[in-house]
């Protein structure tokens, strides 16, 4: 049966003490079905998307356990948590100093942009968790600066984004260096694809694989409905009015392009609301400082890419919008999980032209629920909306290019007549009247 209460996971009272002071009382989905196996030593392959509480569902079972086989004296890590990004390896590294604060266990982390001596006293004093990015451990490893040997856990958080970003030979070659560990769990936004399941199966021994969507329970806590647009222009106006609104007190507007970014942006300022931004080739100090502006409120809007926003965990986000839907299903699921997190409620607004209106279906239809229509009196569409018939209906080009195949296929099923080489060789050349010359011939060979 699944715990309904983080009180009903046999928890350490420390451990249960800090997540009532983070106001946590019942465990989300995927905490309820990774948190028992994991407990138990298991290897753990775990899917969910962002915002469901993942980084949790592995912290409290690696906490509990270094709480229940307490080392006698100090020594170099015993949990090794891998991420893609340094603004994720921060965010685990701070959810695992407050979940740990009630114990006298060490967190400290690994990253690149920090020099070089701040991660001195990883090497030389008691550490029982470093949450790291690959490149910077990997160089630690070889220098022989950073020891292997005691690690008894190895997490691989967002496997999916590190095996986008190139990592796996790097993550196999640490994985080589902890070889004396006894458990690892792998979680990333989704199992599909042979790349994910082909490296879960070289790191994990028969893992517990668990799939979590977010229930239909946390889900319901995002309000989600779309509003219709002409244009670009009509979108902005639409976002500008939202984003005014006194309900919107820290939101992110997701685009599909980083030229978007900086144009809305643009727009935005020009109406009077502060926005600071994300782009993919971002310096590590700018990223920091737009982060920064939203966390401390001096601006209320951060307008971002899917790449650029990869990592990023803010609290607090009282809304999502999708200025551009994105271009699969999936990624609705991460950006929407942004908002309505920790049993907050959340908003999620997707402003839509009538190109947009298949993806649309296929986002309703990959979340089981329609997505509403909404309107705002005075900035009502001026054109109509894709009739019912016409939205599933194929283009003309579609159409054409379906025919072509048809065509073709025809052709190919269509049985060969063998032509022979002297029937081929004659054609296009003027024939002899042959058959008069021949019957001439013929008598006379007769007579």
């Amino acid at each position: 049966m699944t715990a309904t209460t983080f009180s009903e996971l046999e928890l350490d009272e420390s451990l249960l003490d800090a997540l009532q002071d983070k106001g946590f009382s019942r465990p989300t989905a995927i905490q309820a079905e990774a948190i028992p196996p994991a407990l138990d030593g298991r290897d753990v392959l775990g899917s969910a998307p962002t915002g469901t509480g993942k980084t949790a569902a592995y912290l409290l079972p690696a906490l509990q356990h270094l709480l229940d086989f307490p080392r006698k004296k100090s020594g170099p890590p015993r949990v090794l948590i891998l991420t893609p990004t340094r603004e994720l390896a921060m965010q685990v590294a701070d959810q695992a100093q407050e979940l740990a604060k009630h114990t006298q266990l060490d967190i400290a982390t690994i990253t690149g942009g920090v020099a070089y001596m701040n991660h001195a006293e990883v090497f030389s004093e008691n550490q029982d968790i470093v949450v790291a990015t690959t490149g910077r451990l990997l160089q630690y490893i070889k220098e022989e600066n950073f020891d292997c040997r005691a690690v008894e856990i190895l997490i691989l958080d967002e496997a999916d984004r590190m095996l986008d970003m190139g990592f796996a030979q790097d993550i196999e070659t640490i994985a080589a260096e902890t070889r004396w560990r006894k458990q690892t769990m792998l979680f990333s936004a989704t199992l599909e694809g042979d790349g994910i399941k082909d490296f879960a199966e070289r790191l994990l021994k028969e893992p517990v694989e668990i799939d979590s969507d977010p229930s239909r329970r946390e889900r319901k806590k995002i309000q989600q409905w779309y509003y219709r647009a002409d244009d670009v222009a009509h979108k902005t106006k639409l976002l500008v009015h939202l984003l005014k609104q006194p309900e919107a007190t820290r939101s992110i507007v997701f685009v599909r392009k980083r030229e978007r970014v900086h144009e809305l942006v643009g727009w935005l300022r020009e109406a009077g609301i502060q926005t600071s931004y994300l782009e993919g080739e971002m310096v590590q100090a700018k990223r920091n400082e737009a982060l920064k502006r939203l966390m401390d409120g001096r601006v209320n809007v951060l307008v971002a890419t899917d790449v650029a926003a990869r990592g990023i965990d803010v609290d607090d986000v009282s809304h999502v919008f999708n200025f551009d839907l994105p271009r699969t299903a999936d990624v609705y699921l991460h950006r929407i999980g942004r908002t309505g997190r920790a049993g907050r409620k959340g908003t999620a607004l997707s402003l839509v032209e009538a190109h947009d209106y298949l993806l649309l279906e296929k986002i309703s239809r990959y979340i089981s629920e329609p997505l509403k229509a909404r309107t705002i009196d005075e900035l009502r569409p001026a054109t109509r909306a894709p009739s019912q018939k016409l939205k599933g209906k194929p283009s003309k080009k579609v159409l054409a290019k379906r025919k072509e195949k048809e065509k073709k296929k025809e052709e190919e099923n269509k049985p060969r007549v063998k032509v022979r080489h002297r029937d081929r060789k004659n054609i296009g050349k003027r024939r002899k009247p042959a058959a008069a010359n021949g019957s001439d011939t013929n008598k006379d060979g007769a007579e």
